[in-house]
């Protein structure tokens, strides 16, 4: 139950004030907290980047822009799962919706039993691609640094006489030294600014 855990924050995009006002009246009493209400898709991508709700509900049809290019606009930079309305008459437009980004669609006019599986739906989807694209981020990351420090290795065993254990250390060691990654320092050994200070021979 949504009530059960933190309350989904969530914006309304609808141009009929009695469908933002029986929307909002659904959503609360299921547990949601609407945090904003727009009636036109500008301010509703407004809304959105100043609010940053866990979901937006986009009418299709509105004025200033339509929710289709509101939904791309918030799609792109992944600001909030996005919940698009039809009427029944335009059930042409879901697949163009999908494209632009919804997760989850509901036909007008539609019931309350239908709307929460629907944001349910759009959350559980917003959430599994922020994830992946986290995971894939950070492995990106993960296998330049990777390359960074294999590099740096290799010059510290060419030009320093290092052995690839010693190399590693000298990279780990500062690292945690200077409080900065083992990539950063790597970069720094290849680009000439960090290199061991030559041992001095027993006097």
């Amino acid at each position: 139950m949504a009530e059960a855990r933190t309350r989904p924050r969530v914006v309304i995009a609808e141009d009929e004030a009695i469908i933002r006002l029986d929307l909002r009246e659904m959503l609360e009493g299921q547990g949601y907290d609407v945090v904003g209400e727009a009636g036109r898709g500008d301010e509703a991508v407004e809304l959105v980047r100043s609010l940053a709700p866990d979901l937006v509900i986009l009418d299709v049809k509105m004025p200033g822009m339509d929710g289709l290019t509101a939904a791309r606009l918030i799609a792109a930079d992944r600001l909030a799962a996005i919940l698009v309305l039809t009427a029944f008459s335009q059930r042409e437009l879901v697949d163009e919706a999908r494209d632009a980004g919804a997760l989850a669609y509901l036909v007008k006019p539609f019931q309350e039993k239908d709307l929460v599986p629907a944001m349910e739906v759009a959350l559980a989807r917003h959430a599994e691609m922020v994830a992946l694209e986290r995971s894939v981020d950070d492995l990106e990351a993960r296998l330049e640094a990777r390359k960074l420090v294999d590099r740096a290795k290799g010059r510290l065993m060419d030009e320093h006489g290092l052995d690839e254990q010693s190399a590693w250390r000298f990279i780990q060691t500062a690292a945690m030294n200077g409080r900065s990654t083992v990539g950063r320092i790597a970069q720094r050994v290849l680009d000439g600014e960090l290199v061991p200070v030559p041992r001095q021979p027993p006097g």
